[in-house]
């Protein structure tokens, strides 16, 4: 599309970097775009470039966005990132690719009760609140495994891994310890009780992204870097 370059620009460094940083760490990681601060017409252009993830925090915006790339033929992955209340889920439930958000057992019995509704198995991630901050949502390191157990029992709910925001740091290298905790419960429940096909870990976005990777994340979360101007090379 005419007048995005800065998107492709943005789009072909970040791939590159993250490429660069996935090999130096033995990770195959993948990329999801962030659309909520670009518009419509920046949505289309950046998906018209073959991104295949596209995530949203909002489940009206990822229903509507959905409907919008579809009618232009464009059928991206798309990722509920969003704290996702149980009166939402019937919005994004025929067309979400992953919940990243999973944080109690109430919102796993809606999503549970609205796929089978649906016909379908929802993947989803737990969210991990790494470093126990009472004004986030997450399910604690210390009741992951309790919480990973419990949710066998719904069959419409596919368990693949987890997620973690870590707490809002100036400097990325002060949110390494909780990647590095949420990498290594990864670890731990993935040998124990393995996640549903090759497991995912969540982790970072525009600021941290780097220093995810570095600690083992298997997907991150980038947004603001991908509609920036000015940074053409």
């Amino acid at each position: 599309m005419e007048g995005f370059d800065y998107i492709k620009t943005n789009l072909r460094q970040l791939k590159e970097e993250i490429s660069e940083l996935a090999v130096r760490h033995g990770e195959e990681v993948t990329l999801v775009a962030v659309t909520k601060s670009g518009t419509d017409e920046e949505l289309l252009a950046l998906a018209s470039l073959g991104i295949t993830d596209i995530g949203e925090n909002r489940p009206q915006e990822l229903r509507r966005r959905g409907e919008l790339l579809a009618l232009s033929g464009l059928t991206p992955n798309l990722h509920e990132i969003g704290n996702l209340q149980k009166n939402k889920v019937r919005l994004i439930i025929d067309r979400v690719s992953l919940i990243h958000s999973l944080d109690s057992l109430s919102l796993a019995e809606e999503i549970d009760r609205r796929a089978k509704g649906a016909n379908r198995c929802v993947p989803v991630l737990i969210e991990i609140n790494s470093a126990a901050e009472a004004n986030k949502g997450g399910i604690l390191p210390s009741e992951a495994e309790g919480f990973l157990k419990e949710l066998r029992r719904f069959s419409g709910i596919s368990v693949r891994g987890l997620m973690t925001m870590g707490p809002v740091c100036d400097n990325p290298e002060d949110i390494r310890p909780y990647f590095r905790l949420t990498a290594g419960l990864y670890k731990e429940l993935k040998s124990k009780y393995g996640f549903a096909g090759p497991g995912v870990l969540s982790m970072g976005m525009s600021d941290s992204y780097r220093v995810a990777i570095e600690e083992g994340s298997t997907l991150v979360r980038v947004g603001r870097r991908l509609f920036e101007k000015g940074k053409e090379k």
